[in-house]
């Protein structure tokens, strides 16, 4: 089941956010609005180590708005199997300020906030709260506990794993979910700490590096499932991943109390300024390739700009189109200036995904009068379509 998206929409998207974020415009799954969202998101990660390494990368790669990351250790040479956002000139530093500037090398765009502060349960409201979600990457089980119990009474998303040599486990964990979704808190799987010296520390057991990357990558996942409003998160669900054997299998997880009340978020923001200027713009109009043949022969043609690659551009186009990539419309602001702004501009590719990503390139900068051939040359060269329709000319 999914969710309703976490994080209202942010402002409309400028020329370079629709060059750096154009993978995720391409898929409908995400597309503007939750790039916009992903843009307004404030992300707090406990922990810069294993798992908070690729956790950090890619949510700062993804355009999280607002990053905080908490971790109060200094970078040991035994971290650099695994611990990939540092290197090994920060050995001695502090992992927030390693951390950070890698954020900020990756994605200048994202605000990023180190907090060096040791987690306790009287700091980590005042730290965690105020944030969209939180993804726990700690390695001791006192914060573990601190941060759970501090996101279950804020009702804040807790995207939580753990690794143990080859294996692991992930979930995430919600008291304030949506009515029909399990409301599970980390003491709903373990009530309680395991006595000390019980289970061995990574430094004591080990841990194989590529593991801790998959897992925090896969933390990013749900962070961005949850902000978007996409897919179906692991509310309810324990995933356990053997990587020796290759294989994932669920585990569900339901509260121990099921009339426990739900929290409520403290984390949720008033909406209604959203629905201003900021709210997401309409996707631009389609028009059908029977329509697109009608208006080439009226007095008033559209003019018609193929977005395609050279490559497929080869093998036919529209009599009298024009051709830019769309990589190049994405990422060359110039590459649009001699388009025409008094009449309407009719994109083109396969199949109608990169003509979309185009008008959203080009509306930021200002076109207005803009189309997309609906089904695209898929449509075009269909076989429905008269032979005179199907007239190509070499480009």
């Amino acid at each position: 089941m999914t969710v309703p998206p976490l994080v209202p929409a942010g402002p409309p998207l400028t020329a370079d956010e629709v060059s750096r974020y154009s993978r995720h415009l391409l898929m409908p799954t995400v597309g503007e609005g939750g790039q916009r969202r992903l843009l307004a998101a404030r992300v707090a990660v406990v922990g810069a180590g294993g798992l908070g390494s690729p956790s950090l990368l890619y949510l700062a790669a993804a355009g999280v708005g607002r990053i905080t990351v908490i971790d109060d250790d200094l970078v040991d040479t035994t971290n650099l199997q695994r611990q990939v956002i540092h290197a090994t000139e920060d050995v001695g530093r502090p992992k927030v300020d390693s951390a950070v500037e890698r954020v900020r090398a990756l994605n200048p765009d994202v605000e990023v906030v180190g907090v060096s502060e040791h987690l306790d349960p009287g700091n980590v409201r005042d730290l965690l709260g105020g944030h969209d979600i939180v993804l726990d990457g700690s390695d001791n089980f006192d914060t573990r506990y601190t941060v759970g119990d501090a996101c279950a009474e804020l009702g804040i998303p807790l995207v939580w794993a753990a690794v143990y040599r080859t294996e692991a486990h992930l979930t995430l964990f919600w008291s304030a979910a949506p009515e029909g979704l399990p409301a599970t808190v980390l003491r709903d799987l373990f009530p309680t700490p395991p006595a000390p010296g019980s289970v061995p520390a990574c430094g004591d057991a080990g841990v194989i590096g590529p593991l801790v990357g998959q897992v925090g990558a896969m933390m990013a996942t749900e962070a961005i499932k949850l902000i978007t409003g996409t897919g179906t998160p692991l509310l309810g669900r324990l995933l356990f991943i053997d990587v020796l054997a290759t294989t994932q299998r669920e585990i569900p997880v339901r509260p121990r109390d099921p009339a426990r009340p739900r929290a409520v978020p403290t984390a949720v923001r008033d909406t209604g300024e959203a629905a201003s200027g900021a709210e997401a713009q309409e996707p631009a109009p389609t028009v059908s390739a029977a329509d697109l043949a009608g208006r080439l022969g009226g007095g008033q043609a559209p003019f018609v700009l193929d977005v395609r690659d050279a490559a497929e551009v080869a093998t036919g186009v529209i009599p009298g189109a024009d051709h830019i990539p769309v990589a190049t419309l994405t990422s060359d602001t110039a590459a649009s200036a001699d388009l025409p702004t008094d009449r309407d501009v009719v994109l083109v590719c396969r199949s109608g995904a990169r003509a979309r990503l185009a008008a959203t390139a080009l509306r930021a900068r200002g076109f207005t009068r803009l189309a997309v051939l609906e089904g695209g040359m898929l449509a075009w060269e269909g076989p429905t379509r008269t032979p005179e329709e199907m007239t190509r000319s070499s480009a």
